[in-house]
């Protein structure tokens, strides 16, 4: 009877612990911004060392380009008008980087950053956070959707720390407000 009773009291507790009941679990999905951009693994840098980066502000993608063939393409934002505007061009990847910033006059911060343009000022980052490093989920949900940064450019959390640990200084960064994906990979190739 003792061994009865210590069975039933040990499933209860098990069951109010939340342990073996039967009721679905449900995981938690990760957010599109927070994933790679594709399904598949990242290009390897050191066998493209004549990568270069395509972004596109009218399909607001970022696309990965070796040898005239599209490797990666990233999910972004660009600037919007005015003087958020992402500026055209060809640009290159300079030395500066750093795993988080905040600006205090804008009131957004990222992670993973990497200076394209104005050493410091025009950046590839994450999609942006608080002060304190957390993601601000209304401007992230508008990753690859829209035109919304203050100039920089946005990507996906794992795709800016791809960015961040890979691309290299130098790296030739063109931008362009054109959606002819193909006519500027053959030209800028």
């Amino acid at each position: 009877m003792r061994k009865t009773i210590f069975k039933l009291l040990l499933v209860l507790g098990l069951c109010l612990a939340g342990f073996g009941t039967t009721l679905p679990v449900q995981a938690k999905s990760t957010p599109f911004w927070q994933r790679p951009s594709e399904k598949k693994a990242y290009p390897n840098v050191k066998k493209h060392p004549k990568l270069w980066v395509l972004v596109s502000k009218k399909t607001e993608r970022t696309y990965l380009v070796d040898n005239g063939k599209i490797l990666y393409t990233m999910l972004s934002s660009t600037g919007s008008k005015g003087e958020n505007q992402t500026p055209s061009g060809t640009f290159e990847i300079q030395a500066e980087r750093g795993d988080f910033f905040y600006n205090q006059s804008s009131g957004e911060g990222a992670k993973y950053w990497v200076s394209w343009k104005d050493h410091g000022i025009y950046l590839f980052h994450s999609v942006p956070t608080d002060q304190d490093g957390n993601f601000i989920t209304k401007e992230a949900n508008q990753l690859g959707k829209k035109a919304n940064s203050h100039g920089c450019i946005r990507l996906s959390v794992a795709d800016a720390k791809w960015f961040y640990q890979n691309i290299q200084t130098g790296t030739k960064v063109v931008i362009s407000n054109s959606g002819n994906i193909e006519h500027l990979v053959k030209n800028y190739s």
